[in-house]
């Protein structure tokens, strides 16, 4: 398994393409659809929140957790989007189901999940986060080996605020 990128180095840049709900209601009316690039991203902090799938019981609690949460991350000047292999309409889906507040992104063929070292023979990928600094450098990380539990938003709140302060 690749280790993927060390802390304190550039984060891989990419483009994919996804989708975020927006409108003036919870869960918003409309899924807007859009490619997003990480180096556009830059002059915020960004949490890369890696998932195996839509609709499954781990992920949705994880999801639904940071979705609820999107105050705390905006609070601290930082974005969150989910990537995992299926497409954009099931992240479609996915987000209207649950109300998802942040971008989810398709990695069909998971070579971002490769170039970040957490694409997994079997399950697809592998559960990870990374947090990556206004500046693009990649902060800090945490890939589960078997998934069955994520980093609560409290652990990546804290992570974020040195981030802010380093």
């Amino acid at each position: 398994m690749a280790a993927g990128p060390p802390l304190g180095t550039p984060a891989p840049d990419f483009t994919l393409p996804g989708g975020v709900l927006s409108g003036p209601s919870a869960p918003g009316d409309t899924f807007e659809r859009a490619d997003y690039t990480l180096s556009a991203a830059r002059g915020r902090a960004l949490v890369l929140a890696f998932y195996p799938g839509d609709n499954t019981s781990v992920c949705t609690k994880q999801l639904c957790s940071y979705s609820s949460g999107m105050e705390t991350f905006e609070g601290l000047d930082a974005e969150v989007w989910g990537i995992s292999p299926q497409g954009v309409d099931s992240h479609e889906s996915f987000a209207r189901t649950y109300g998802l507040r942040m971008p989810l992104l398709a990695d069909e063929g998971r070579e971002i999940a490769k170039a970040y070292g957490v694409a997994a023979p079997g399950i697809g990928v592998r559960r990870a986060v990374f947090l990556i600094g206004p500046d693009g450098v990649l902060r800090w990380k945490h890939v589960a080996l078997l998934g069955a539990t994520f980093q609560s938003l409290s652990t990546l709140a804290d992570q974020l605020s040195g981030i802010k302060t380093a």
